[in-house]
C-alpha cells in the first residue's frame, strides 16, 4: 500500500499499484489519481502517467502500516523537521499537463506549513477548519509571499495575488478570515456585493472577534471607517496597526462604493485587498474594474466560485487583476490558451491549468468529499437597500402610533405587521400595488444575493431549489430568475392542480429545463423527492425551524448521492435576525408549531414588541 500526499486537500490517497484494487485499510471514498508508473522493460523502461484507484483519508487518520510511504509520512506527522527522505511515490502526483510531478520539497513544505498554520490559528480563529480549509490558508500564505515573511520578517515589497476559486459552500470566507488573522497586518480592504457587507462584518466578528477589527465604509473620508463603539481614528497609512497590540483594521465596502469612491480608497496602501464574488470584475473595461486595478495593495485575493462564466477572457481579467506582472498580455494569453482551447485542444487546456496553478486554487465539493459531511449549512446575511429601509421603518412607525389593539384582534394586527415586514425584507415591490411593475434588480439586497447564487450554480451545473413561504414572492422569484437565465424557472405552489404539480416535479427530476425550481415552503415540504438538486436556498425565514428542515429533506434524502449545500438568507438588522436567533436557541428547537413561536411575540407589550422589531441601525460615523 502506498500513501501519496494530496497537497490541495491536505489529505492522503491510499492505493496499491495496478492491477491491485484500492487499499483496503481505509473506508474512505474511492477516487482516481494520476501518478508516474514504470512502463516497459530494461532500457526501454520509462515512467508514464498512470491512473490508479485509491481511497482518501484525513491526515490525522493515516493508518499504521509497514509501507515505506506510510512510515515516512507518519514520521513527519510526529516531527515535521525529521531528517527523513520521502520515497517518490509518496509525493509524485502528476500535473495537469502530465509532464511533471509534485516535488518532494513542495509536498513536504505544503504538509508542514499547513500543520503550522493549524498551530498558529489555534485559539485565534473561533471555528474548526477542515483539513482542506487549513490547506487553503497555508496556500494563501505561500502564494502571496506571507509564509516567507513569517520566516524572514515583514517586507515592504509587493507580493503577488491569487484567486481562491473553491466551489460555493466550501468556506472561502472562513479561509480568507483565517488568512487575515494569520497575516496579522493591516489595513485590509474587502470589496463585495453591497448585499453581503453585513455578512462579512458578522463573520469576522464571529470567527475573529479578538484578532481583527471590522467596519464598513460607505463613502466620504476614510476617517469615517471605524469599528462600531470605537473612537474615530483615521485609517493608518501603514501596513502595520497603529500599535503592535492593536488588531488590524478590516474595512468592508460594496462594489458600487468602490466605483464611486475609488480615488479615495486608492490613497491607502492596503496590506491586502480581497475581492469577493470577483466575477463582478470579469469585464476589465468597466469603471468598477478600473477602480479595482487602481487600488494600492501589497497582495490581492479574488474569491469566486465561477472563475469562468462564459469565456476564458474572464479568467484572464481576474488573473490580470491579482497578478498583472504575470498575466499582463491579453493577446498572448489568447494565442497560447484561449484560441486553441476553443478549437478543442485538450493539450492547451492542460497547459493553461498548469500555468495558472500557482495563482488559482480550485476545489469542488466532490473533490473534497472525504472531508465533508452529507450536508453543508451556509448562513448568509443580506443588507437592506435604502428603499427597503424606508419601507421597513414606515411600517413600524405606523404600528407604533396606532398600536396593536387588544384581545383576538391584537394577534391579527401583529401577524399583519410581521407579514409586511417580512415581505419588505424579501423585496419592496411585494408591498406595492403593482409588484411586478418596473425593474426588480438592485432594490432588494436579498434578491440580488440570491440571483448571484443561482447564476453561479447554473454556471457550475448545480441544480438548485429555492424555497419561499409566500406565493407572491415565489412568483416574483420565478419571473426574475427566468429573465436572468433566459429560461423558464417553474414555481411549485399549493394553488396548482395535482396533475400540474406532478408534471413540474417529474420534468425537474428528469433533467429538463435550466435546473432551477422555485418552490413554496409548505407545498413542497412533504411527499416530494427533489434529489436532482444538491443545492437548497431558503429565501426567507419561517417561524418553525422544523418546517425549513422538512423542506430541505426533499433534496437531502435517500437517492441523493451528492453533498447538499443549504444556504439560508437572512436580512441583517431586521425581524429575520430575531427569527434566526429563535432557531438557534435551544427553546426554539422545542417549538413544534408556528403558533408556539408567534406566541413569544404576541405576549410582549406594544413597546417591547416595537423594540424587538426595530431595524438595528448602525452607529453614524
Amino acid at each position: 500500500m502506498h500513501a501519496t500526499y494530496l497537497p490541495d486537500r491536505h489529505a492522503f490517497a491510499l492505493w496499491s499499484p495496478p492491477p491491485a484494487s484500492p487499499a483496503s485499510d481505509s473506508s474512505g471514498p474511492t477516487e482516481t489519481f494520476v501518478v508516474p508508473q514504470p512502463v516497459g522493460y530494461g532500457r526501454e523502461k520509462t515512467l508514464e502517467p498512470t491512473a490508479v484507484a485509491g481511497t482518501v483519508v484525513p491526515v490525522d487518520r493515516l493508518p499504521a502500516s509497514d509501507s515505506p510511504t506510510v512510515a515516512a509520512w507518519r514520521a513527519l506527522l510526529h516531527d515535521p523537521d525529521a531528517d527523513i527522505r520521502l520515497p517518490p511515490v509518496a509525493h509524485a502526483l502528476c500535473n495537469n499537463a502530465g509532464d511533471a510531478v509534485v516535488s518532494e520539497a513542495y509536498a513536504r513544505r505544503a504538509f508542514t506549513e499547513t500543520r503550522r498554520v493549524a498551530e498558529r490559528l489555534a485559539g485565534r480563529v473561533h471555528a474548526e477548519l477542515r483539513d482542506y480549509q487549513l490547506r487553503g490558508v497555508s496556500w494563501l500564505a505561500e502564494a502571496t509571499g506571507l509564509s516567507t515573511e513569517l520566516k524572514t520578517g515583514p517586507s515592504t515589497e509587493l507580493r503577488t495575488g491569487v484567486i481562491l476559486a473553491d466551489e460555493m459552500g466550501l468556506g472561502k470566507t472562513l479561509q480568507t478570515v483565517a488568512h487575515l488573522v494569520d497575516a496579522g497586518t493591516g489595513p485590509v480592504l474587502i470589496v463585495c456585493p453591497t448585499g453581503l457587507v453585513s455578512n462579512w462584518l458578522r463573520e469576522i466578528s464571529r470567527w475573529a472577534p479578538d484578532a481583527l477589527r471590522a467596519t464598513d465604509y460607505r463613502g466620504g473620508g476614510l476617517d469615517a471607517a471605524r469599528p462600531a463603539n470605537s473612537p474615530a481614528r483615521p485609517v493608518n497609512n501603514s501596513v502595520r496597526p497603529a500599535h503592535e497590540s492593536e488588531p488590524p483594521l478590516v474595512v468592508v465596502t460594496g462594489y458600487p462604493t468602490l466605483r464611486r469612491h475609488g480615488a479615495t480608497l486608492a490613497e491607502i496602501p492596503w496590506a491586502t485587498v480581497v475581492f469577493d464574488e470577483a466575477q463582478a470584475l470579469k469585464n476589465p473595461r468597466t469603471q468598477v474594474a478600473r477602480a479595482a486595478r487602481a487600488l494600492d495593495a501589497r497582495s490581492r485575493i479574488a474569491l469566486t466560485g465561477t472563475p469562468v462564466e462564459n469565456h476564458l477572457d474572464e479568467l484572464w481579467a481576474l488573473l490580470n487583476l491579482v497578478a498583472p506582472a504575470d498575466f499582463g498580455n491579453r493577446a498572448l494569453f489568447r494565442r497560447r490558451y484561449t484560441l486553441p482551447i476553443q478549437s478543442g485542444s485538450a493539450e492547451a487546456k492542460a497547459r493553461m491549468l498548469d500555468a495558472v496553478s500557482s495563482h488559482v486554487l480550485r476545489r469542488t465539493k466532490a473533490g473534497v468529499a472525504a472531508d465533508l459531511g452529507p450536508k453543508l449549512h451556509n448562513d448568509v446575511e443580506c443588507d437592506l437597500t435604502d428603499e427597503q429601509e424606508r419601507l421597513y421603518d414606515a411600517i413600524l412607525d405606523r404600528a407604533e402610533s396606532e398600536g396593536f389593539g387588544t384581545g383576538m384582534a391584537r394577534r391579527g394586527a401583529i401577524l399583519t405587521a410581521l407579514t409586511h415586514l417580512k415581505q419588505v425584507c424579501n423585496h419592496p415591490a411585494l408591498v406595492s400595488p403593482a409588484p411586478f411593475a418596473g425593474r426588480l434588480e438592485g432594490r432588494s439586497g436579498k434578491l440580488d444575493v440570491c440571483t448571484d447564487i443561482v447564476l453561479t450554480n447554473v454556471e457550475n451545473r448545480c441544480p438548485t431549489v429555492v424555497f419561499t413561504q409566500y406565493r407572491q414572492t415565489g412568483e416574483l422569484l420565478a419571473r426574475h430568475l427566468g429573465t436572468a437565465l433566459n429560461a423558464e424557472a417553474p414555481f411549485l405552489h399549493g394553488g396548482l392542480s395535482l396533475a400540474e404539480r406532478d408534471r413540474i416535479v417529474d420534468e425537474y427530476q428528469s433533467g429538463a429545463g435550466c435546473g432551477i425550481l422555485v418552490a413554496s415552503l409548505k407545498a413542497a415540504g412533504t411527499g416530494l423527492t427533489l434529489t436532482r438538486a444538491a443545492d437548497v436556498v431558503h429565501f426567507d425565514r419561517w417561524w418553525n425551524p422544523a418546517v425549513e428542515a422538512q423542506a430541505t429533506d426533499r433534496v437531502h434524502r435517500i437517492g441523493q448521492e451528492r453533498i447538499v449545500t443549504v444556504t439560508t438568507l437572512t436580512t441583517a438588522g431586521t425581524l429575520e435576525e430575531h427569527i434566526a436567533a429563535m432557531h438557534h436557541r435551544k427553546t426554539a428547537l422545542d417549538l413544534d408549531s408556528d403558533t408556539g413561536a408567534l406566541a413569544l411575540l404576541t405576549e410582549l407589550s406594544d413597546e417591547r414588541l416595537i423594540e424587538v422589531l426595530r431595524r438595528r441601525r448602525e452607529e453614524s460615523s
